[in-house]
């Protein structure tokens, strides 16, 4: 599978972003998440959906701001960024895992796209 992340751009606090992730294969029987990364920082997971389920989770953070979903007839997951804040910068990521059980660790995850730039300023 590879992933293409895109949508990340330069705002202000308060704005909204939507980032997307196509997928060249298929998502079936994956978990998809996004992760992010400032710089001097480690990998975080932001938010997470099962292909199968529907089922989502958030850091707690982005919690009532962020809404993650996907579309599986185009093999595309989007992350839906309202009210952003500075501590929202980084560099966002899609990921994969060939598993339906949700895990919060980069190192769980199989696929990893190139990552969107995302800038909030204040």
């Amino acid at each position: 599978v590879q992933l293409q992340a895109s949508g990340g751009g330069r705002v202000q606090a308060g704005d909204s972003l939507r980032l997307s992730c196509v997928a060249s294969g298929r998502f079936n029987r994956y978990t998809i998440a996004w992760f992010r990364q400032d710089a001097g920082t480690d990998r975080e997971f932001v938010a997470a959906v099962n292909v199968v389920g529907g089922g989502t989770d958030y850091r707690d953070s982005v919690k009532g701001r962020f809404i993650v979903s996907r579309d599986n007839a185009k093999n595309t997951m989007y992350l839906q960024m309202s009210s952003l804040e500075p501590d929202d910068t980084g560099v966002y990521y899609c990921a994969t895992r060939r598993s339906l059980i949700l895990r919060y660790n980069p190192i769980d995850y199989d696929y990893w796209g190139q990552g969107t730039q995302v800038t909030v300023s204040s």
